[in-house]
């Protein structure tokens, strides 16, 4: 398409260039001074064309390299978010989106030694490239907190600046939309946010703990597998990926067990699936589930002499998720629990290592939440596009639901979140975020919040 437009121009370029050297090249005749008046308009007039053609041409390389899409245009495709997947839409080459986000959070009661805060979190670039129509690749480079980790000193909340990661990078084998295949830095299709994490498409400034401390988003690990729609209401993904290192599970949780695919261990391999049901338009239902050891092979330094080898560690995650969405009103759900094998031993091997662990690590976690939202414009300017939904969220979860014999539970980390917040989209590509979170904890206090964010994805 693109080699016909560039043709077409060269050769209009090439007579609108023959013209002119033709008009040049006749011989000379007498003028009048209104003949030759005309001769320079004819050559301006040239001159224009030719300029409004380069234009075009320029024009034609960057719109099919990074093709701009309609107003709100943008769907979820294959897994990922709507906009990481605009490459899917290319009929080939080079696609380029992206999103960001950034916050200011003051804390409210309780604040303890928090300090109020202003981060632009995250700052996103997706590029892809559709070889044909059968091989594609995808890719989101994250760049976070506004900075590299070693260009800043600790900020407000403790963490010493950001970093710049490769969130996922993929080669996609597109044979039939029943089965396609996957294989690179895959990310790993539980719960919502991990594979749709744009902030236009989810509620509230910070994304649902849940879905960050029980489900440890942006969840990602090298791997290959399969991936496919089959008929009009069933879409399924299965990959084989390296298992996650348990040495970095505490009793917050598994989230630093993640490998990310910097280096892994991969002695241990785990398996990931899911199955989303569309039964009726809006209504979503669906499950996930993880499961492999995370032991890795791992032998550890004991603090008293020698070295002894970390257990096995068998992680199974497991969640059941549901979505309904129909003329402004918007309902989600999720439950998950996860399980580990082994906790005890685990325990006791990481406290031998380094006498300053004193948690425990627990063999069940288990959490929760639901969300409602309802965008209320329409109700008072009909037909309108902009968008406008107060939204409430409820979460629980307890990282030390079920505890290994002879560890006792930190109720400290059963924890339970109130959000309730406003959502403004004055396009569908662009989001204003208000919301308060009042957080409480089984023992011990938490402080409320007050977040204002902002988002964007293109």
């Amino acid at each position: 398409m693109l080699s016909g437009r560039i043709s077409g121009i060269a050769i209009s370029l090439g007579l609108l260039a023959f013209g002119a050297s033709a008009a040049r090249a006749e011989d000379p005749q007498p003028v009048t001074p209104d003949v030759a008046l005309s001769q320079e308009d004819r050559i301006e007039e040239l001159e224009r064309v030719v300029q409004g053609l380069t234009e075009e041409l320029a024009r034609t390389r960057v719109g099919v390299a990074v093709p701009e899409d309609a107003e709100g245009s943008l769907t979820s495709q294959w897994g990922y978010g709507p906009a990481a997947s605009k490459v899917y839409e290319q009929d080939r080459g080079l696609s380029i989106g992206g999103y960001g986000e950034g916050h200011y959070t003051a804390f409210v009661g309780n604040k303890g030694d928090e300090s109020n805060s202003a981060d632009l979190e995250r700052a996103v670039i997706y590029m892809g490239y559709k070889f044909n129509d059968h091989i594609v690749f995808n890719s989101e480079i994250e760049f976070e907190h506004a900075s590299t980790e070693h260009t800043v000193t600790t900020g407000a909340d403790g963490r010493e600046g950001g970093s710049v990661s490769v969130e996922f990078a993929a080669l996609d084998f597109m044979w039939m939309p029943e089965l396609n295949s996957r294989v690179g830095l895959l990310l790993l299709p539980v719960g919502f946010l991990n594979l749709i994490h744009e902030p236009p498409f989810y509620y509230g400034v910070n994304r649902p703990e849940v879905e960050r401390v029980l489900i440890p988003s942006t969840w990602r690990e090298n791997g290959a597998g399969i991936f496919g729609r089959l008929g009009e209401d069933l879409e399924y993904a299965a990959y084989a990926v390296n298992g996650m290192n348990a040495q970095g599970f505490t009793d917050e949780g598994i989230r630093d067990g993640r490998q990310n695919g910097s280096n892994a261990f991969a002695e241990d391999l785990a398996f990931v699936g899911r199955l989303d049901y569309t039964p009726l338009a809006g209504l979503l239902v669906g499950a996930s589930v993880y499961a492999g050891d995370s032991g890795q092979d791992q032998r550890v330094d004991l603090a008293l002499g020698g070295s002894t080898k970390i257990p096995s560690t068998p992680t199974i995650l497991w969640d059941l998720h549901a979505q309904y969405e129909n003329r402004g009103l918007h309902l989600r759900g999720l439950f998950t629990m996860t399980h580990l094998g082994d906790a005890g031993s685990l325990t006791r091997d990481l406290q031998a290592e380094d006498p300053a662990n004193t948690f425990a690590i627990a063999q069940g976690l288990l959490g929760g939440y639901g969300e409602v939202a309802y965008d209320v414009l329409p109700l008072i300017f009909p037909g309108t596009d902009r968008f406008l939904a107060p939204f409430y969220r409820f979460e629980w979860y307890d990282t030390q639901w079920n505890m290994p014999s002879g560890f006792g539970a930190d109720r400290s980390q059963q924890i339970m979140v109130n959000t309730v917040g406003l959502q403004y989209e004055p396009i569908p590509n662009v989001v204003l975020k208000a919301d308060y979170r009042n957080r409480r904890a089984a023992e011990g206090s938490l402080p409320d919040e007050f977040n204002l964010g902002f988002g964007y994805t293109f």
